[in-house]
């Protein structure tokens, strides 16, 4: 009886939260003015929501326990305009859990070259809905083992610099991250994403450098970790500064139950003079990949002593609809060729594939088909 007393009081303390949360509109006309004011104002649970359309050299720390942050209508871009907070990026994160939705960040610069769209420091972020463009870095993260990083449906394109370390995503050493349905391209010297999280899930995303592109990785895990790499198109430009498409491990590996698995995935090399879509390094880790896609390159995915490697195809262009204007599904004939082997933890099939610019559609049934798409070119 007691137990379900304090069970009474607690749903009706949450009732009470959600009653009293504010909605707080910054612009003309709104709550506050100013992003900064939405700041200072916002309590736990509050909903800031920015105004359709630009707002310039506006920036802010969220430091609440949870909040939702979301642009209106067709969505909001700060532009940065030369101002940052604490000289780190257009938004510092250091709360509990907070929520960013359909907002355009562009222009974060900083004198020490890695000014972000957002800096997240401490807490929970789950972003959705938004964009990353032409910042010296798109999100940033701290090294706090506790921090964890949720980023669906958005793109990040031509961040990046010519000091510090500039990426279009770089989670430090945080507890998750996780990335979905996003589109990454066109990192100016530094990768599409680098994750030294302790445990990484990358699914349903496009991570193409593009023509004109100079990103060193497509994707790295410096420190390796658990990482689960499924459903993706992954594509090396021309230009590319690196041969790598993916690397694990190539600052070591300094904690024990290194993983690295990737399946399904469409690999699209287009170096020059070719490259690795794979490289592992040495130590204590375990790779498998299974159920991939090989365009181009050495055609073959180098996963290390003890790899367990299974399914994977090297295949010319002509077995995909449209592959210069990145249509990657197969054709037909091709398809009724290639089968995917189910792999034993069902976890580790496909429910979804990408479809662009940053959302995913599901199929029916069990995936059938190696690499990042399940429906057929007509």
């Amino acid at each position: 009886m007691m137990r379900w007393h304090y069970g009474l009081i607690s749903l009706f303390l949450m009732a009470c939260g959600a009653a009293n949360a504010e909605l707080i509109r910054v612009g003309a006309g709104g709550t506050v003015a100013t992003l900064a004011e939405a700041a200072r104002r916002a309590r736990p649970g509050d909903v800031v929501e920015l105004p359709e359309g630009e707002l310039r050299g506006q920036v802010a720390v969220w430091t609440q326990a949870k909040l939702k942050i979301r642009g209106a209508g067709s969505g909001t871009t700060l532009n940065a305009d030369g101002a940052s907070a604490e000289g780190k990026g257009t938004f510092v994160v250091r709360g509990g859990r907070i929520e960013i939705e359909n907002i355009t960040f562009t222009g974060a610069k900083v004198p020490s070259g890695n000014g972000a769209g957002i800096r997240l420091e401490s807490g929970a972020l789950i972003v959705r809905d938004c964009r990353f463009l032409r910042n010296e870095m798109g999100i940033l993260t701290s090294n706090d083992p506790t921090v964890s990083l949720v980023v669906e449906r958005s793109e990040f394109g031509h961040n990046g610099g010519q000091k510090g370390n500039p990426h279009n995503l770089y989670a430090g050493t945080i507890a998750r991250l996780e990335v979905s349905a996003s589109y990454f391209h066109h990192a100016r010297i530094g990768h599409l994403l680098k994750s030294r999280a302790r445990e990484s899930l990358i699914q349903y995303n496009r991570l193409t450098d593009e023509e004109g592109g100079q990103a060193s990785y497509e994707l790295e895990f410096p420190n390796g970790g658990k990482a689960t790499v499924i459903g993706n198109l992954i594509e090396q430009s021309a230009t590319t500064e690196n041969p790598n498409v993916v690397s694990f491990g190539a600052e070591g590996y300094p904690s024990g139950g290194n993983k690295l698995v990737i399946a399904y995935n469409t690999f699209v090399d287009d170096r020059r003079s070719g490259g690795n879509f794979l490289r592992v390094h040495s130590g204590n880790v375990s790779v498998s990949a299974f159920n991939n896609l090989l365009v181009g390159g050495n055609g073959k995915l180098d996963g290390g002593p003890g790899a367990i490697l299974d399914n994977n195809h090297a295949v010319s262009r002509e077995a995909f609809a449209a592959p210069a204007s990145y249509d990657f599904r197969l054709r037909p004939e091709a398809a009724a060729v290639l089968r995917a082997q189910l792999p034993a933890d069902v976890m580790l099939a496909p429910i979804f594939e990408y479809v662009h610019p940053h959302a995913t559609g599901g199929f029916s049934g069990a995936p059938v088909l190696p690499g990042a798409f399940q429906s057929v070119a007509k």
